[in-house]
């Protein structure tokens, strides 16, 4: 296992750190929010270009690539592509691409720096004059979704002349006008696509580029659209339109010899359209002296406006046009360059502090690494907002597809990335779930037409998913505080829960025995507590929100099935170790796991942790549960783990089995994927022991999924399942909400936090659906000192609770003062075991840049 001060080694106070093997699997999204990406790879590559409103792995337009040129005063000129050299395989049937400048001389090494949402490459080259660097960023905001779904990739190159001469510099990057490209085979300078490829030189107060259009297509064809390359740089600035072309190599070899003898390019802005079937690669730069020491920094933004594209996914809209949320608010590429560039300063700032207050965490490296990295989904074609405000969503992406559309529910069940960095996203997402997707009957459809449409062929309805969507509804509730939002969906929701009294438990004991459609892809039969939990889940937010409503008659209900389910679900499935599966073996022949001890056993107890309804099954049990699920399920290696499924763990890696069978009983064909390992249940598992305590065994493995993406074997801004930047890996940011205890309750204006490791000297980042910000904790001298900080939004404040820390002992009264700027308040406090309920005598408003301070003795 690796230990802390290996993790350590590997990260620096701005993220974790990847050089040699470990940069070959590297891609970090740059983009937006439903606008696709862009990736940096590990060597300072460009690669993946994802940005035309669907997964494009291994696009790369050829020619789109960085060049810098040093000539220290006196002496010849140094040409180096920036980007680390190529490393293997180099093999190929007509040799290693040339097509991305692989032959031409490269900067010696790199290390990769990444905490997303920033990354970094530091350049090695001991025989080029200049010190490189490369700092990459997309605007990432939480509360703030319309400048986190911006379509662009901003590059800010650092340099500096470590010679004792002045150096003249160049750097210059270089863009194919791909706009047209239908998504057919590998992104390329020649297609029948192609034709009539405009590349423009546009000139502004504080901007430089190029604006890459198609007039081959009207603007209301899928394949409109257009580019833009530009600099904030407006002194020194070279370019050139379009480069020449003379057939074989000629292009490459004429722009590489003008630009490495001249230290320039043509500066040509002619703008005649290129000829139909093939497409131009325009280029840009900025030239400067260097003195001796001196530094400067060129920021190049990369921005792409597709605005229309092409329903794929389902036949019942199949064709349909559609157009990403950018679209609404930008009629090309340079608009949205020139929207960044005058508000840069902002949304850089605002992206850094985010970045700073989760990374300025007292939690461990690993983890900040499981939170920030996964976040990263949210900018994949994994999702889709649209112009209408829709926000929608695959499983993951394949290569060229998305993997498993309509906000498939079972598989959301994990996430929690966006309901707390952006509730206002995932609000909608139940807007679909329950206005659109489910019927009168209540029966909820766990794929949904994009876009929204009710009309579908009915199929078997996911249970887990159907119930999960009722604790999630809990849980925008929680965070908003949105009464008339209740109040809207709540007929939809009594409907989709009590569909289960027609569906799944036809006596309304509390426990499902019918076939029960779940996120393994098979049914279910007989009562298991993986449905079981979230069924009572359901049933107990269910039972929250009639009483908030005045639905007093539901909420009896509710409350009655949930104690029948409650009792039978421990009296029948507890084996003293695990609660396991009953089912009729002749109605269930094969795709069951009946005696296992299944990771997902507990699946609807972690919800409740997350969102705060307490314990659906005896406490007790529970941690026994889970302690069991860590001891044997959790794998140090796989050298002797048959497995004839997908493998996502292998060798020497550590990982997180969904099922074992330790007592006997494995079926002779159990459910699909019980052998498999899934990084969305491992996180999951992984906060659930935390919340129980058991925050080694947590740790452990956590640790071990980031091991396994170390760069070297695995991309660590993708974790696969069903396709890359697969969703379920979303559940990672419950890793925070259980290390901190952090709990919340808009409509009662409470905030709540108990940390779980190191409470002594605690900090951590908080969400929330009105704001976010910092919590600090300090204990010293028998005193606790607590404190909650603001940085976008507001906290509306009632009640805060804290957990007892400062003595071994809780004492008998605790004296506690407060303020807030320059006011103080004199709260009342209530204690319950180790927890204090801190009431100030009225509301408190806390707004960006404001703390709150509480003082306990």
């Amino acid at each position: 296992m690796c230990s802390d001060e290996i993790w350590g080694k590997e990260f620096s106070n701005r993220g974790r750190m990847y050089n040699k093997r470990a940069l070959s699997q590297i891609a970090f999204p740059l983009g937006g929010i439903g606008a696709g990406s862009i990736s940096l790879g590990g060597h300072g590559e460009l690669r993946d270009w994802e940005v035309l409103n669907r997964p494009g792995k291994g696009n790369r337009p050829p020619y789109s690539f960085f060049l810098v040129r040093a000539k220290p005063k006196g002496e010849k000129p140094t040409t180096r592509v920036v980007e680390a050299r190529p490393g293997p395989p180099y093999a190929g049937g007509h040799g290693y691409p040339k097509e991305y400048g692989a032959g031409l001389p490269h900067l010696a090494e790199a290390t990769f720096i990444g905490a997303f949402p920033f990354a970094e490459i530091q350049f090695q080259d001991p025989d080029f004059p200049l010190e490189v660097a490369l700092e990459v960023f997309s605007p990432f905001i939480p509360l703030n979704p319309e400048d986190s779904a911006l379509p662009v990739a901003l590059l800010r190159y650092q340099l500096k002349n470590r010679s004792h001469k002045p150096v003249e510099m160049a750097l210059v990057g270089s863009l194919l006008n791909f706009a047209g490209y239908d998504n057919q085979g590998s992104i390329g300078i020649s297609a029948p696509c192609y034709g009539a490829n405009l590349n423009e030189l546009l000139q502004e107060e504080n901007i430089v580029g190029l604006r890459m259009t198609t007039q081959k297509y009207p603007p209301d064809h899928p394949q409109h659209g257009s580019l833009a390359l530009a600099t904030a740089q407006t002194e020194g600035v070279t370019f050139q339109t379009r480069w020449s072309w003379e057939g074989w190599f000629g292009g490459l070899q004429r722009f590489w010899d003008f630009f490495s003898s001249q230290g320039r390019l043509t500066d040509d802005d002619s703008t005649d359209p290129s000829p139909d079937g093939r497409t131009d690669v325009g280029s840009l730069g900025v030239r400067m002296v260097l003195e001796p020491e001196e530094q400067a920094e060129v920021l190049f933004l990369i921005a792409w406006h597709f605005p229309n594209f092409e329903n794929y996914w389902n036949k019942e809209t199949q064709g349909t046009i559609l157009h990403p949320h950018y679209a609404a608010r930008f009629q090309d590429a340079w608009e949205v360059v020139r929207y960044v560039v005058r508000n840069l300063n902002r949304l850089e700032e605002e992206t850094r502090r985010f970045q700073r207050v989760l990374l300025d965490s007292t939690l461990p490296d690993y983890v900040l690494d499981a939170l920030s990295s996964q976040a990263s989904i949210l900018r994949t074609n994994t999702c889709q907002w649209y112009d209408d405000g829709t926000f929608h969503a695959f499983e993951g992406c394949s290569d060229r597809q998305g993997c498993c559309f309509g906000n498939c529910t079972h598989v959301w069940n994990f996430e929690q990335t966006l309901a707390f960095l952006f509730p206002q996203l995932e609000r909608d997402m139940r807007m679909t779930d329950f206005e659109y997707g489910t019927d009168e009957e209540g029966y909820m459809h766990y794929r949904h037409v994009m876009p929204r449409a009710k009309g579908r062929p009915r199929g078997t309805p996911a249970a887990d998913g159907q119930m999960g969507c009722l604790m999630k509804l809990y849980r925008e509730w929680l965070l908003s505080g949105d009464k008339e939002f209740l109040q809207r969906l709540w007929p939809y929701a009594k409907r989709a829960l009590e569909f289960a009294w027609k569906q799944w438990d036809r006596d309304k004991d509390g426990v499902m025995e019918t076939a029960q459609h779940n996120t393994y892809d098979v049914e279910f039969y007989g009562p298991n507590t993986m449905m079981g939990t979230l069924y009572l889940g359901a049933l107990r937010a269910a039972e929250e929100m009639a009483e908030v409503l005045g639905d007093e008659k539901a909420a009896r209900e509710y409350h009655k099935v949930y104690e029948k389910g409650r009792k039978r679900l421990d009296q029948e499935l507890w084996s003293r170790e695990y609660y396991v599966q009953k089912y009729d073996e002749s109605e269930a022949p094969k795709y069951q796991y009946g005696s296992g001890c299944l990771s997902t056993q507990l699946l609807g107890q972690w919800f409740a942790e997350v969102v705060g309804l307490g314990y659906l099954l005896p406490q007790d049990r529970v941690r026994k549960a889970l302690q069991s699920i860590f001891h044997y399920n959790w794998r140090r290696n796989f050298y002797d783990h048959p497995n004839c499924q997908r493998i996502y763990a292998i060798n020497d890696e550590k990982g997180l089995v969904l099922c074992s069978w330790p007592k006997g009983g494995r079926p002779a064909i159990p459910f699909p994927y019980c052998d498999e390992v899934w990084t969305g249940v491992e996180y999951q598992v992984a906060a659930h022991l935390i919340y129980e305590g058991f925050v080694e065994q947590g740790l452990a493995i956590v640790k071990g999924v980031r091991e396994r993406h170390d760069g070297e074997r695995r991309n660590p801004y993708d974790e696969c399942e069903c396709g890359h930047h697969y969703a379920r890996a979303l559940s990672s940011w419950s890793l925070l909400l259980a290390l901190s205890g952090f709990h919340y309750s808009a409509p009662e204006q409470r905030m709540g936090f108990a940390p779980r490791l190191r409470p002594q000297n605690f900090r951590c980042f908080w969400s929330t659906g009105s704001g976010c910000g910092i919590f600090k904790q300090r204990v010293k001298g028998g005193s606790q000192l607590a404190k909650v900080g603001v940085i976008y939004g507001a906290l509306d404040l009632d009640i805060f609770e804290l957990e007892w820390v400062a003595t071994p002992r809780v004492p008998r009264t605790v004296s506690c003062q407060a303020g807030l700027d320059e006011r103080e308040a004199s709260p009342g406090v209530e204690l319950k075991g180790r927890t204090l309920r801190i009431r100030f005598p009225s509301s408190l408003h806390i707004g960006p840049g404001q703390e709150l301070w509480v003082e306990l003795r």
